[in-house]
């Protein structure tokens, strides 16, 4: 595949691969893990950063309503990774792909000697032409006292990544097309971005509202992760996760979804469409 980049990171959130039943989107899973087979078979470096723990937990056991206290959502997310992580295993096996889990807390890549090791691992896997699956390790994560282990939530997460590795471009594969000049769930006639330079406060003032029941992001977490990567001089996209094929047509250069860089791509404008 002829493209611009070389090392990648795709996000996916919960409401990708979450259904609002509850169900898992092992459709969304077997065409996620066939694209990324894809493009490391290519000699494209993938990294992929997945949400969906507390998700599968709650499927696992069988609940409908994300609970709030801490303890629970860590449990759930503890049974909920092992299941997950299961789910991936098998399907990139069926492309011969080869996968680790990587599990993080923030102080890792905050402190120089556990910073240096976790890239040395991550460098030697992608050397070796594994894709590393990592997520938060949210059943241990907690902020105490000058001790943050917390990311906040993954699509920070992705954007630390992304500038960690020293990665060319993030992807963010949600539950919507992109960046809209208004919310399309409540205004049926909004334009999708197709480009953003910079991130203002009228971008933020439109970005409100929570994700799903089944995760913790929205489009401003979204924001916060493109402002973090631009100021870091780097790229990153927002698709549509719900067929993630479309990550192939962005990487050959098509004008799909809203893409954040400091300069113009060929074929796309910062006006509303």
């Amino acid at each position: 595949m002829k493209t611009k980049y070389k090392r990648i990171v795709i996000k996916i959130g919960t409401s990708s691969i979450i259904d609002a039943d509850s169900n898992i989107r092992k459709d969304v899973i077997e065409s996620l893990t066939a694209v990324l087979s894809g493009l490391n078979q290519a000699g494209l470096e993938v990294l992929l950063v997945t949400s969906g723990a507390v998700g599968v937990g709650m499927h696992t056991v069988g609940m409908h309503t994300r609970p709030s206290e801490i303890g629970e959502l860590q449990a759930l997310s503890a049974i909920g990774q092992s299941e997950l992580m299961d789910i991936y295993a098998d399907h990139f096996k069926a492309h011969d792909q080869t996968v680790a889990q990587l599990l993080l807390t923030r102080d890792v890549v905050d402190y120089p000697k556990s910073s240096q090791n976790v890239l040395k691992t991550i460098n030697t896997l992608l050397k070796n032409n594994v894709i590393p699956i990592i997520n938060e390790n949210d059943a241990i994560s907690v902020d105490e006292f000058d001790h943050r282990t917390t990311f906040g939530e993954n699509d920070q997460l992705a954007a630390i990544v992304t500038n960690f590795v020293n990665a060319d471009l993030l992807i963010i594969l949600s539950d919507i097309n992109g960046l809209y000049d208004a919310n399309p769930k409540k205004h049926p006639d909004a334009k999708l971005l197709e480009w953003i330079p910079a991130i203002t406060e009228q971008l933020r003032s439109v970005a409100g509202g929570h994700g799903s029941q089944f995760g913790t992001g929205g489009m401003e977490t979204k924001l916060n992760a493109a402002d973090l990567i631009l100021q870091n001089h780097r790229a990153m996209a927002i698709l549509n996760g719900q067929d993630p094929s479309i990550i192939n047509q962005l990487i050959s250069g098509a004008n799909v979804g809203t893409y954040f860089s400091a300069e113009r791509p060929e074929g796309r404008n910062n006006e509303s469409k």
